[in-house]
């Protein structure tokens, strides 16, 4: 099967791509690395809080990908919904492991911020900071739910397929998170550069 131009992968969707890489089409899978190794990262930097790992997670649950790529089977599961279970798998296994030795995000060097001031841009960094710390002090699965619903901004049926719980575990598990983070940032409002009006 000859390889398809760039411009038509570029309008498939995630479970076509993964198929015609299954196939032998080299481009579908650089284009699928494109298009979902970045949010693998973030999802796994805000889970597991240190970059490094991040990035060996985000690399390992995209080489779990390409292995059972001939095996998937379309329209059973989203192919991001699979790999966002697989990823925190994969933080859930890491931070077991390293259970103690948890570093915050707070400890890493952030991404370049486009912002046009840098007092603003150390605003952000400091709120960012802010809430890594603070969701580092959730419970796992209350992290994971608020992470997904309010980082990665997905659906509570797609969070619960991707944590193997119902909707309304969900909601109970967002919920708790959201009141906790309110609670453990609620003394530094003034300093995060929110003021009550």
């Amino acid at each position: 099967m000859p390889d398809m131009p760039l411009d038509a992968l570029s309008n498939l969707n995630d479970d076509a791509l993964l198929v015609l890489y299954a196939n032998g089409d080299p481009a579908a899978a650089r284009l699928l690395t494109d298009r979902l190794g970045p949010r693998v990262y973030a999802h796994a930097a805000r889970l597991i809080g240190d970059r490094s790992e991040a990035e060996d997670i985000a690399q390992e649950a995209m080489l779990r990908l390409w292995r059972m790529a001939p095996d998937w089977r379309p329209g059973e599961a989203k192919v991001t919904t699979w790999l966002y279970r697989v990823t925190a798998n994969l933080c859930t296994d890491r931070l077991r492991k390293a259970r103690g030795g948890h570093k915050g995000l707070d400890e890493a060097a952030d991404p370049a911020d486009d912002s046009p001031s840098a007092a603003q841009a150390m605003q952000d960094k400091h709120r960012r900071a802010a809430l890594d710390a603070a969701l580092g002090q959730l419970p796992e699965r209350q992290r994971q739910a608020v992470v997904l619903r309010h980082i990665e901004g997905l659906a509570n049926p797609e969070i619960a397929e991707i944590m193997e719980i119902s909707a309304e575990a969900v909601e109970s598990l967002t919920a708790r998170g959201k009141r906790a983070l309110t609670a453990i940032l609620a003394d530094r409002r003034e300093e995060l550069g929110y003021r009550d009006e």
